[in-house]
């Protein structure tokens, strides 16, 4: 562990002055690794460096992981003293082997199957280095020009690919949990508007007053990002009505209307209703168009959680499961995920770009209200961010050079995928799946016959994690787990266009042999306690 460095006492402070002309000559030093016109040459070999350690690593790397735990790892990374650096950029890029690189998880590897996480596009990569290296800030056009317009075209692309009509806007943002928390933030206030105006005495209410009524609803299956959003806006995590869902984990429209009439007979104000178009387990699709007839009928925001699904407004073969998207009041798009983009790359759509006022706070010394009247720019009027990065960069050059059909085709492939590696599951009687297939998950679990009958539920909600444990472990694949009902399962997300059906064999292969084994070791020590 690195000692912690002592604090500078007011004595010591006349001798460092007497030092004056070594901090002027370190300054001088440091110079020259700002990124300037007069160190390009410089930028341009040490970026190579970079990128030639980055390609290196992965022509290198045989599987996703290496298993390595936090406690093997961590003496590793504490070791590193901070406060003396090395050489230079070769010593510190053989260092972060060691402490990065040798053990990153790589999403790019074919027997990569657990979380939301994509393979990136070499596209998107170019422009994640243009992006860092000229480093504009996206919140005013004086500080973007050019970058702005590029990232509001791109949310005109967006928004007419959903269908927003002529009035819609936008703004890119760090995922899906902000994109959220934006969307539910403008209806919150929308709400609380509508409240003002139409409840007698409540005109100068103060908006905590008012929020104590408002509820979100939201199926079962929907991103938790909506009740940490319920918790930030001051509504609390039990704002948010939970929906049941159907067999196939779409919200169940039925139990959404009932749900609504109950909390307007309480008194209450239905504030938005969150549908989810491909929620993380399942992929589900909730069912937009009776969504959006109910939340339209009891007044209600109406916002679509696309951030997975958002892929398939580019698809060739499965955009039809997006049906009734365009009814939405705000819709949440991940680019990092289904588009095939590097984190972070994220939009809020909204159907009136007036609604976006709701975040809009004019300061005086960065955007003061004589900018907006003059028609500047200014993206930090529409976002709850301010500084910002060009993230839109790396959309804009995949598009101009893959083109949209190519991006939806790479989600095709995963899709078309799944379904066949959901057929092989559902045909294996060592295993269970949860549900079909929608779009590029698999949730099931290990559950081999034994003297004709499954295994017990019980003993299955052991082996499962205890299974998905032993695989990271080993490093040889990586896959999620999560809960259905209570009970334990495994889960497949495939986002990797390269990864064959053999891969996902081999994969279950793995999981097999490790049930086994762990079956016969769980069992051995249950007749052992029994005896």
């Amino acid at each position: 562990m690195t000692p912690p460095r002592a604090a500078i006492s007011p004595e010591q402070i006349p001798e460092r002055d007497q030092d004056f002309g070594a901090r002027v000559e370190l300054a001088l030093a440091a110079s020259n690794q700002l990124f300037t016109s007069r160190n390009v040459s410089s930028y341009v070999a040490q970026v190579l460096q970079g990128v030639t350690a980055v390609s290196t690593t992965v022509q290198r790397t045989g599987k996703p992981f290496t298993g390595i735990t936090p406690a093997a790892l961590g003496p590793t990374v504490d070791a590193v003293d901070l406060e003396r650096p090395l050489p230079d950029l070769a010593a510190a890029l053989e260092e972060l082997d060691e402490v990065y690189f040798k053990d990153a998880v790589y999403f790019h590897d074919s027997r990569y199957a657990a979380h939301l996480n994509c393979p990136v596009v070499i596209p998107a990569l170019v422009g994640e280095a243009i992006l860092s290296a000229v480093n504009s800030s996206l919140d005013t056009w004086d500080q973007s020009a050019g970058a702005t317009l590029i990232e509001r075209r791109l949310i005109d692309w967006t928004a007419e690919r959903i269908g927003l009509g002529e009035n819609a806007d936008g703004v890119f943002t760090s995922g899906g949990s902000q994109s959220n928390l934006q969307a539910l933030l403008m209806a919150r206030n929308h709400a609380v508007a509508r409240l003002r105006a139409q409840t007698p005495g409540a005109e100068d209410a103060r908006l905590p007053e008012l929020l104590g009524g408002l509820r979100i609803f939201s199926s079962a299956d929907s991103h938790f990002s909506v009740q940490k959003s319920a918790a930030m806006l001051g509504l609390g995590f039990d704002a948010v009505v939970s929906v049941p869902t159907t067999e196939d984990h779409r919200m169940d429209a039925a139990a959404l209307a009932t749900a609504l009439a109950e909390a307007r007979d309480a008194g209450l104000t239905p504030m938005a209703v969150v549908a989810t178009a491909g929620t993380t387990d399942f992929g589900a699709v909730d069912p937009l168009p009776e969504v959006f007839a109910l939340a339209q009928a009891y007044g209600a925001w109406f916002h679509v959680d696309a951030a997975y699904g958002g892929g398939l407004l580019v698809s060739g073969r499965h955009r039809h499961l997006l049906h009734g998207i365009h009814l939405a009041d705000s819709v949440t798009v991940d680019f990092h995920k289904t588009f095939f983009q590097p984190v972070s790359s994220s939009a809020i759509l909204v159907r009136d770009a007036a609604m976006l006022r709701h975040v809009t706070y004019y300061a005086d010394y960065l955007n003061p209200e004589s900018a907006a009247r003059a028609q500047v720019p200014n993206q930090v009027d529409k976002s709850i961010q301010t500084t910002r990065r060009f993230d839109a960069l790396k959309l804009w050059l995949t598009l101009r050079t893959m083109g949209a059909d190519a991006i939806g085709a790479l989600f095709d492939e995963a899709i078309d995928l799944t379904a066949r590696v959901g057929a092989l599951l559902d045909e294996d009687s060592d295993f269970e799946l949860a549900a079909a297939p929608q779009l590029s998950t698999l949730v099931f679990r290990y559950r081999p016959l034994r003297d004709g009958e499954r295994i017990a539920e019980e003993l299955s909600d052991r082996l499962n994690p205890a299974i998905r444990a032993a695989v990271f472990a080993s490093g040889e694949a990586v896959v999620a787990g999560t809960t259905v009902g209570g009970r334990h399962y495994l889960k497949f997300t495939l986002l990797n266009a390269e990864t064959r059906l053999s891969d996902l064999e081999a994969i279950i292969g793995l999981l097999r042999r490790t049930g086994e084994g762990l079956l016969t070791t769980l069992t051995a020590h249950e007749k052992d306690l029994s005896a």
